[in-house]
């Protein structure tokens, strides 16, 4: 039970307990919690001191379940092995395994000051040139994770690339069985048409799992300063989030969405533009990249299909929910019209 004033999940004074026995001299004074909103799953906190010492922590949600989805300790990991690379990671200081302090397992990191851009209107304000700008440099900040080469850096037996986008289907197959609860047109054509249409996976490489806009940090020079948000990385098919981010370069805003976007921001590079960088600057093959777009769209339509489920029994509350299921067909057909026009 978090005390008054605080931040569901987080207790200021049992984790200040805790902090000055494992890192002695780190913080001053009392702490103060805040939530910082925008996560999808794992919740994350800023935290800060009398002195002017400001952190970030990592924790499952509340009342989670399935512990592999919420691997604090995979999480902690990746972004230590990162730290040093190209790759632009907060630091990470301490890993706690121990369920008595906040209730679950959780991990410390610094914080990075920088801005999390969500919407095409937020980017609109710094204009076109600077837009252009953030979007090239996390194009680039993609190419640099790829070319992290996972043994070098500790990270091995991070996944199992072989047979990864065959997994990968599956997987999501599986979660949209889970979630049935009504006719959706085209999503078992769409599923299909991916397993028929399986491409051979290059080079692997780590991968983010979930690489967007919303994801990083972008400082005031407009370069990435910080990717965040690693509780989906593991060791696969890099194209998979060349994928993802090509799908969110192409989504138009859609009103009342839950769905970040940036597309409609003047300024914004286009898919074609953002594809030709990764490939020239990684040297990897893109011939493939409809399959990885329409792959996006089919994991993003049964993630929403999954809300709009729980939604209809009552057990996802909150705005916006409402209309989760009016965007499903959206998606569906976005992955059927790549496919078809790739």
């Amino acid at each position: 039970m978090s005390r008054a004033g605080a931040p569901p999940g987080l207790d200021p004074e049992r984790l200040r307990a805790y902090l000055d026995r494992e890192r002695p001299g780190l913080v001053a004074g009392p702490l103060r919690a805040e939530l910082i909103e925008g996560g999808r799953s794992n919740l994350t906190y800023r935290i800060a001191d009398d002195a002017g010492g400001c952190w970030v922590v990592r924790r499952p949600p509340l009342g989670h379940v399935l512990a592999t989805a919420h691997d604090m300790r995979r999480e902690h990991r990746v972004i230590g092995a990162l730290r040093g690379t190209n790759v632009p990671v907060p630091a990470p200081l301490l890993l706690c395994e121990d369920e008595d302090v906040l209730g679950a397992p959780f991990y410390v990191m610094e914080f990075v000051p920088g801005t999390p851009y969500r919407s095409a209107r937020q980017l609109a304000a710094i204009g076109p040139e600077r837009t252009r700008a953030v979007v090239l440099h996390l194009t680039d900040t993609l190419v640099a994770l790829h070319a992290v080469d996972p043994a070098a850096v500790g990270l091995a037996d991070f996944g199992r690339p072989e047979g990864f986008l065959e997994r990968q289907l599956r997987r999501w197959g599986a979660q949209l069985e889970a979630s049935r609860s009504r006719e959706l047109a085209g999503i078992d054509e769409l599923h299909t048409a991916l397993a028929t249409a399986l491409p051979a996976s290059g080079a692997p490489a780590v991968v983010h799992g979930d690489y967007r806009l919303d994801n990083v940090l972008v400082g005031d020079d407009d370069t990435v300063r910080a990717v965040l948000d690693w509780e989906m990385s593991t060791l696969g098919d890099p194209l998979t989030d060349l994928g993802l981010l090509m799908m969110y370069s192409s989504l138009t805003a859609v009103p009342g969405s839950p769905v970040s976007t940036t597309r409609d921001a003047p300024g914004h590079p286009s898919p074609t533009e953002i594809a030709r960088r990764y490939a020239d600057r990684s040297g990897r093959d893109v011939s493939a990249l409809p399959w990885y777009t329409a792959f996006a769209y089919f994991k993003l339509a049964v993630i929403l299909e999954g809300i709009h489920y729980r939604y209809t029994l009552g057990q996802t509350v909150g705005t916006g929910f409402d209309r989760i299921g009016e965007l499903v067909p959206q998606f569906v057909e976005g992955g059927l019209t790549t496919l078809r026009t790739g």
